[in-house]
């Protein structure tokens, strides 16, 4: 089966600092930091350098305390500490409006890219009844017959529709050996559940950077991954393995066709998973979004 030819068009949410530009936080940026791991120290710190526009409502500081925000950094944005002069906040917040924007344009894109993929593919199949089973293009092919994952403590085999009908997949390069990646693994497990539960068409593969089968097994048991893992057996000699990046944790979202939507890396610099876990907080807001406004054209229409 031949590559399908389309180009997705989401850009990488580090342009801005790429550019030497950083925009002030948000309380959706500060809660991203907290869920990714970071102490309220640091955030506090990155707080003093960039500073903070827009204020918190009682939901917001309900969110950014379950996420691990400390009574001392509630207050301090509360009091106003890091936020921007007045004559700054209005600029400041047009710039963040016209990110947000530019983010939902691609996420639109993602998706209709994503759509012209599954027509493609489907005429392909219909038009090849009888062709024999493809070579391993696709990342479902390339985990094909691999997947294990954790069910009641113990490592069983997964069924390959884990992943098969999913648009993308985030593959999550960890180990339990890595300091790092224990305090981050928690912090995407709760993502997971809160959010990707809830995104039919997404999916993440656990691929272990372990010593052994058996580190891989309590690490997935203890951290209570709740997704699929690729057999630490068949790590070695998977196409997925070129995707890692240098160090760990690196969480990289592709579609089904292997192409790269997001990295904890670009090209030598670590930019870390939580950059990700934005890129797919930006694609779910397009998507849904969209919805809602099928929703009300429906509403109107009757």
């Amino acid at each position: 089966m031949r590559r399908l030819g389309f180009l997705l068009s989401i850009l990488s949410l580090s342009i801005l600092h790429a550019s030497g530009e950083s925009l002030p936080m948000t309380a959706k940026d500060v809660g991203l930091m907290l869920r990714s791991g970071y102490s309220s120290s640091a955030v506090m710190r990155e707080l003093s350098q960039r500073h903070f526009v827009g204020k918190i409502d009682y939901e917001q500081e309900n969110l950014l305390v379950k996420s691990g925000a400390s009574p001392e950094l509630i207050m301090e944005i509360n009091k106003g500490t890091y936020a921007l002069p007045p004559e700054q906040s209005e600029k400041a917040e047009e710039a963040i409006v016209d990110q947000a924007n530019k983010r939902a344009a691609q996420a639109k894109e993602l998706e209709n890219a994503n759509a012209r993929y599954q027509a493609e593919l489907a005429a392909q199949r219909a038009a090849k009844p009888n062709a024999s089973a493809p070579n391993a293009n696709t990342i479902s092919d390339a985990l094909k017959g691999g997947l294990v994952k954790i069910d009641n403590g113990n490592l069983t085999a997964a069924s390959d529709e884990a992943i098969a009908k999913k648009k993308l997949i985030a593959l999550y390069y960890s180990a339990k050996w890595c300091g790092p990646c224990r305090k981050f693994t928690p912090q995407l497990v709760d993502y997971y559940n809160r959010v990707i539960s809830q995104q039919p068409d997404v999916e993440f593969v656990f691929v272990s950077a372990d010593h052994s089968a058996s580190e891989m097994q309590n690490y997935m048991r203890e951290a209570k991954m709740p997704w699929p893992a690729l057999d630490f057996s068949k790590i070695d000699n998977n196409a997925v393995r070129k995707y890692a990046g240098k160090g760990i944790p690196c969480l990289v979202l592709v579609d089904q066709t292997g192409r790269v939507i997001s990295n904890s890396y670009d090209g030598e610099k670590y930019l870390g998973p939580q950059k990700v876990l934005a890129d797919m907080d930006t694609i779910f807001a397009g998507v849904a979004a969209k919805r809602t406004a099928g929703a009300r054209a429906v509403v109107v229409g009757e």
